[in-house]
């Protein structure tokens, strides 16, 4: 049997992969890294009723679980946080009628 091409992009990883073929043999598996998350710590939140149907409601036109919706969304803020955009949020809010 003749050894498949390593994909040399992600882009043509992609393609391959779309159109079916078995990717297992055009990855290069010895440069694979297993990475884990820290660990978890279980937090509890008080939230008004609306907001969780609010968030039901987002949730389920995406139809993801509510807590996978909410680590995201937390995920993100911190991604803004920390690249100094919710002053600009906050200023742009402010100043809406």
């Amino acid at each position: 049997m003749k050894k498949k091409r390593l994909a040399k992009s992600a882009s043509e990883f992609d393609r391959r992969f779309d159109a079916g073929e078995d990717v297992h043999d055009v990855v290069d598996l010895s440069k694979a890294r297993i990475t884990r998350p820290g660990r978890k710590a279980r937090i509890t939140l008080d939230i008004p009723e609306a907001l969780v149907r609010e968030i039901d409601d987002v949730r389920g036109r995406i139809g993801v679980d509510r807590g996978a919706l909410i680590k995201v969304w937390l995920h993100e803020r911190i991604a803004q946080e920390k690249a100094g955009e919710s002053g600009r949020m906050l200023r742009a809010e402010q100043q809406m009628p």
